[in-house]
Order: structure tokens, then sequence, then C-alpha cells
């Protein structure tokens, strides 16, 4: 059975305070298209459902975070959105401003309410508009997708939240089930054909939620309180491994060598090392996924960071609007921002160019350069032209011994000049590829340390860091 709203709000909140409900606004009998029945539909609504409305909102504990929560009550008329669930929304989104606090959206709906006609659903610009000013104070919105999350409720309050988890098997879906095409397969309006698509960011069993929202809220709450421009993130740190030996290549071909590497640290274990607590993103709310590129928001020494690590792979467009999205999400809740470079190039077969290969990749570069707060930039692996460059922050960038950064891989700069297969290793050592080449030309900043010991350009003094980055 679908748990009600005040269940679902002891399940997942302590100390839920409801709010005082907003002045009664005048109405004529049956609403203001004077739909016959429509007052005797509400109050049958409010017997069945003890609530007078389909919104039920207050404050609550998620952990630690104290939150601004609204959980709607499908059993009142569907969860449909009317003028005086508008008024409740925006009414929460004030408080949250006014208090500094996360909002929750508990979301079920069926979509606006028909007996309101016009006069609801205008009420999803009124709804727009909360969301877009809560957003603008720097205070982070989760929602959860319930069965059923459709129409407006989903266009607005659900999808336009910074992080979108979804309870297992719920429809969400812009278009309801009675008004679907015919013959359109059910499993495309669920909660996981969303997921699949890239505009949730987790499927969370309801056993889970109290969990998952917590941490979440742990990373992203707080924002209002956090200075405009945060302290930058600390240079992680190498792992050892079979070629962070401490020992720069001697040549162009070694240091390609030594980033294609099986056995080298990959995004992941930096990632291990260097954050904990870590929650990812999910998608890119356009067309899909890519499992070569990690998203997401850890704790580093108490401090919440945004990271946006490449895994090796080319990186296809959803990956890039991903990067774009979190970059952008991390700017209005000020949290700095760490990437970690690691791919040969952007994808670039027919598929990917249709899917917008060169706008995804501009979208990076767009957020790097509006950013808000500070991004500071890693090359742990090979550095493939401009799906490499995007993710690397100016003048805060970062090299490992085991990588390398070139305008374009050694194989392919060969094939454009026109040179034998043979004059690869010739080739790669003009790029001048080495990472203490990228130090020497003023691409890099330096070459991080190890584990083993100071890794650095021989000749080159560590760079001196500014009070800012202590």
């Amino acid at each position: 059975m679908r748990p009600t709203a005040r269940t679902l709000l002891s399940q997942v909140a302590s100390g839920f305070t409801e709010f005082d409900p907003p002045k009664d606004r005048p109405s004529k009998a049956d609403g203001p298209l004077g739909w016959p029945g429509y007052d005797e539909m509400r109050a049958q609504a409010q017997a069945r459902t003890g609530e007078s409305e389909s919104v039920v909102s207050g404050t609550g504990r998620i952990g630690e975070a104290e939150t601004v929560l609204l959980c709607f009550e499908f059993g009142y008329l569907g969860g449909s959105l009317g003028e005086r669930t508008g008024d409740l929304i925006e009414a929460a989104h004030t408080t949250a401003r006014e208090l500094g606090l996360p909002v929750v959206t508990l979301v079920a709906t069926g979509g606006s309410r028909m007996q309101e006609g016009m006069r609801a659903l205008v009420q999803l610009q009124r709804v727009a508009r909360q969301t877009a000013l809560t957003a603008a104070a720097g205070l982070p919105q989760l929602a959860v997708v319930r069965d059923p999350t459709t129409g407006g409720g989903w266009a607005t309050l659900a999808a336009g939240a910074d992080v979108v988890l979804g309870l297992p098997g719920a429809q969400a879906a812009f278009a309801g089930s009675r008004v679907r095409p015919p013959d359109a397969d059910p499993a495309a309006y669920t909660v996981e054909a969303q997921h699949a698509a890239g505009h949730i960011d987790r499927i969370v069993p309801e056993a889970e939620l109290p969990t998952a929202l917590s941490r979440w809220l742990a990373l992203l709450g707080g924002s209002a309180d956090r200075p405009r421009r945060p302290e930058p993130v600390p240079v992680p740190y190498a792992l050892p491994g079979p070629t962070a030996c401490g020992r720069l290549p001697d040549s162009g071909p070694e240091a390609v060598a030594r980033a294609r590497a099986a056995g080298r640290p990959r995004a992941a274990a930096y990632l291990d090392a260097f954050l904990t607590g870590r929650e990812e993103i999910g998608g890119d709310r356009c067309s899909g996924t890519d499992a070569g590129v990690l998203c997401g928001f850890g704790l580093h020494e108490g401090r919440t960071v945004a990271y946006a690590a490449q895994c090796g792979t080319p990186t296809r467009p959803a990956g890039y609007r991903t990067v774009a999205r979190l970059v952008r999400m991390a700017g209005r809740l000020r949290i700095p921002v760490l990437t970690l470079i690691d791919t040969p190039g952007a994808a670039n077969g027919p598929e990917d160019e249709r899917a917008g290969a060169g706008p995804a990749i501009a979208e990076v570069f767009t957020a790097v350069a509006e950013a808000t707060v500070p991004i500071t930039s890693l090359l742990i692996g090979e550095g493939g032209s401009g799906g490499a460059l995007a993710l690397a922050a100016p003048g805060r960038l970062w090299v490992t011994p085991d990588s390398y950064f070139s305008v374009i891989a050694p194989e392919a700069a060969a094939a454009i000049l026109k040179r034998d297969p043979d004059q690869v290793p010739r080739t790669a050592e003009e790029l001048r590829l080495r990472p203490q080449d990228a130090v020497e030309l003023g691409v890099a900043r330096g070459v991080v340390e190890t584990a083993h010991g100071a890794a650095r350009t021989p000749g080159v003094p560590r760079p001196e860091r500014r009070p800012d980055e202590e």
C-alpha cells in the first residue's frame, strides 16, 4: 500500500512541525470554474485522508539537518496541484529561504487539478519561481519520486531539483497513465527508465530513504553558511603503484606508455583515498549517462567537495553534460570542485556527434570558465586534446608522473602529418608530452608528490602556495 503523507514524514524525519496554513483566499462555490460537485469532492477527500489539501508542509530533522519538507498526499484528489497547493508550496519555500534551510519534496501527484482549470495549471509557474529563488539563495533541493509522479509535478518539483531520488517501480513521466499512446510500453514511464535516461540520480528502496536523504543533506546542507569564495581544495596525492614510483618519464613515448599502463591508479582509487562519504549524481538530465565519468560530492577532512572524474575511457556527450551540471550545482551551493582528468579524448562516433559532442564539450568549458567557486584539477592519466582540457581549471592544474597532456594523441598527430606509423615515437617526443614538459610550458602548476616522495620537475621548485591555498 502507498503510505500516507504523514506516515512517510514520520519515517524520514523526526520532530516534524507542520506550518500554519496560509490565509484562505476568497473562493466561490465549487472553485474558480464553478465545477459541479467540486466542493463535495474536496470534503470527501478531507474526510478520507484527514488533510485539507494535497500537500503537507513543515520542518523536521533528517539525520542532523533541519529541513523544510513538502509531502504530497495522493489520497487527496490524486495529489493534484490546485491554487491552495500553490499557496502551501510558496509558503514553504519562502520559509526555507528565511531560515536558510534545504528543501526536501516527497512527490506523488497526477498533475494539475482539472476542476480548477487554468487556475491550477498556472501554479506550475509559481512553483518554478519558488524553486528558482531557493536555488538562487544557495539552498539545496532534493526530490523523492514516489508512485505516481506525473504531469507538472514531475516537470517542476521533481525533475527540477538538484538531486532526484526515485522509489523502485514508481511511475515517473510527464504523461499520466490515461493519456499515453495506447501502444506505449509502460516500462518507458518508470523510475527505472528515467534513471537509465539520466533524469534520476539514484533509485532508493523506501526502507533506505531516511539514510539516503540524511547522507545527501550532510553533504549539501549548510550551504547558506559557506563563504562566497571558500578555500580551494588541497592538491591530492598520487597513490603508489607499478608506475607511480616517484620517477618522471625520460621521453614522450615513455610518458604515453605510463599513462596507458593498466596497473596505474585510476580515478576511483584517487577518490577513495581523498574523499569519504561519497554520493554520486547520475546522468545529464538530457539524454543519458556515461559510466566513464564519475560525478558527485564527498568529504575531505570534514569539508564537502564536489568531484568530476574521468575514468580513462573516451568521454561521451552525456558525460560532459553531467560534469557541467555538477560544476553549476556546486557553484550554486558554494562547494569547491575537484576534477580528475583521464581520457584519450572525446568519444567521436556517429552516435556521439548526433548526441552533440561539440555542444556538450562547450558546456563544460563554459561552466568551468564561469565557475564562482574554486576548481582544482589533477591530470592522472591520459589528457587527450580538448576532451580532456575541458575539465582542466585554467591556472589550477597539477599533473602526476603517470600522465601526459597532448593537443592530440601522437598516433593521430602522425597520421595528420602524413608520417609513417614508425614515426609515432618521434612525434610523441616532438609534442613534448612528459608531465614535466606541461609544467615548463606553463600549462600545469607542478607535478604532485607521490606516496614515495617528491616527484617534481628536475630544476623546477615546488610551486609556492598562496595564502588561499593552505
